[in-house]
């Protein structure tokens, strides 16, 4: 069973080429799920795949790109019946 969880990063992450960067990570560790930008200037992204592969995303989510600068991340565990397919970026919610 694949490991599934909804991130909310929250800092300076939009401008800063954040969801290419996350789209790359996801990618690198193959995971499924997506990343977005939203309104109220965090990033969200679920991610699916095996429990070391998105425990490696969270903790690189953490760090986040060059310039951006994380203040939290927030992981909210999700029980989709349906799983996702490689890795999107979503328009902005």
């Amino acid at each position: 069973m694949a490991l599934q969880a909804r991130l909310t990063i929250t800092g300076r992450v939009q401008g800063v080429g954040y969801r290419d960067w996350a789209m790359t990570m996801a990618r690198r560790l193959g995971l499924a799920g997506w990343v977005r930008n939203c309104t109220d200037g965090s990033v969200e992204a679920l991610v699916v795949g095996d429990d070391q592969a998105v425990g490696e995303m969270i903790d690189a989510c953490r760090r986040g790109p060059t310039m951006a600068r994380v203040d939290n991340v927030d992981i909210e565990p999700v029980d989709l019946d349906v799983l996702p397919e490689g890795f999107r970026q979503l328009p902005t919610t």
